[in-house]
C-alpha cells in the first residue's frame, strides 16, 4: 500500500482515484471543489482538509503525487511554484502527471522534477470518462525506464494498455498525434455518411460495405457518426458526449502548436482544428466530437 496524494478530481481524476482507493492504496484527494473531495471520501478516500488548504500540506506525506489538471499552466503551478509539489513533496517521491498538456511545458516540469531528485513520468491517458470508471484507460507514459517501471504497478490499476513512449514529454507527443488522427479520421468518416445520404446511400449500408473494406477505421466501426450502424455510439444518444468536441479541439490545438514548434506539416490537421472550432463557435462544444457530422449540413 503506498501514500498517494491526487490532485486534480475532476471527471477523470476522481474514478482514476477511486480506483487506487479500491486496490488499497491510501489516497488523499486535493481539489478546489468540496463536492470532489467529498466524494472520494464517501468511496473510502480522505480529503486534503489542511489548515491552509494548500498543496505544500496535502503532499507533505506523499510517497506518489498523481495529478489530473486541465491545461500546462495549472500543472506548472501545482508542481513549480513555492508551496508546490517538488518544493513540499518528501524527497524521492514518484510524480505522474496525468493531464493532456502542451510538449514544452510537460518536458519542462519534468526537467525540473529530475533536478530536484524526484522521478518523475507524464502519463495522458485515452479512454474517456468509462474508461476511467472501468480502469481500462491507455497510458502514453514519457520518462526515464526507471521512473516507467515505478509507475507502471499504479498505472496498471487504472489502466489496461500502459506504453512507454520514451523520454519525458513523449507521452504528450503520443497523445497529441493520436488524437489529431482521431479528429481527422471523424471528420471524414462523417463527411462519407453524408455524403453516402445526399446521394440516396442508406446508412447501414454504407457501413456493411466500408467497415469491411478500405475504409474502415474506429471513427466507423466503434464510434460511428451517423445514427443507426453502431448501437453504442452517441449518434445513437442525441449525441451526448462521450468525448466532447471542446476536448477535442483542445487537443487538436495542442497539436498544431506542437507542430508549429517542430516545424511539421499538418495541413489535415489544421484543417481539422478549423473545423471543430466552428462547431465549437456554433455553441455545440459540449456535444459528443462525433457531432461534427451535423456540422456539415
Amino acid at each position: 500500500m503506498s501514500k498517494i496524494t491526487f490532485i486534480g478530481l475532476g471527471n477523470m481524476g476522481l474514478p482514476m482515484a477511486k480506483n487506487l482507493v479500491a486496490a488499497g492504496h491510501d489516497v488523499t484527494g486535493f481539489d478546489l471543489s468540496d463536492a470532489a473531495k467529498t466524494a472520494l471520501t464517501e468511496a473510502g478516500g480522505n480529503a486534503a482538509t489542511t489548515t491552509t488548504n494548500t498543496i505544500a500540506e496535502a503532499v507533505a506525506e506523499a510517497e506518489i503525487v498523481f495529478s489530473m489538471l486541465p491545461a500546462g499552466k495549472h500543472v506548472s503551478a501545482v508542481y513549480t511554484a513555492a508551496d508546490g509539489v517538488i518544493a513540499n513533496a518528501p524527497s524521492g517521491a514518484l510524480l505522474i502527471d496525468s493531464s493532456t498538456i502542451d510538449v514544452d511545458t510537460a518536458r519542462a516540469v519534468s526537467a525540473a522534477a529530475e533536478a530536484a531528485g524526484f522521478p518523475m513520468v507524464d502519463a495522458p491517458v485515452s479512454g474517456g470518462v468509462g474508461g476511467a470508471a472501468a480502469g481500462t484507460l491507455t497510458f502514453m507514459v514519457g520518462g526515464a525506464a526507471q521512473a516507467f517501471a515505478a509507475a507502471k504497478p499504479v498505472l496498471d490499476i487504472m489502466g489496461q494498455n500502459i506504453f512507454h513512449a520514451g523520454g519525458s514529454g513523449n507521452g504528450q507527443v503520443a497523445k497529441i498525434c493520436n488524437n489529431m488522427l482521431l479528429g481527422i479520421s471523424m471528420i471524414g468518416t462523417a463527411e462519407a455518411f453524408k455524403l453516402g445520404e445526399k446521394l440516396g446511400l442508406d446508412a447501414q449500408t454504407l457501413f456493411d460495405i466500408s467497415s469491411t473494406a478500405s475504409g474502415q477505421c474506429w471513427s466507423m466501426t466503434s464510434y460511428c457518426p451517423a445514427p443507426g450502424p453502431v448501437p453504442t455510439s452517441p449518434a445513437n444518444n442525441d449525441y451526448a458526449a462521450g468525448f466532447t468536441a471542446a476536448m477535442m479541439l483542445k487537443d487538436l490545438l495542442l497539436a498544431q502548436e506542437a507542430s508549429a514548434s517542430a516545424d511539421a506539416a499538418t495541413p489535415m490537421g489544421q484543417r481539422a482544428t478549423e473545423l471543430y472550432t466552428q462547431m465549437a463557435e456554433a455553441g455545440h462544444a459540449e456535444l459528443d466530437f462525433s457531432g461534427i457530422i451535423r456540422e456539415l449540413g
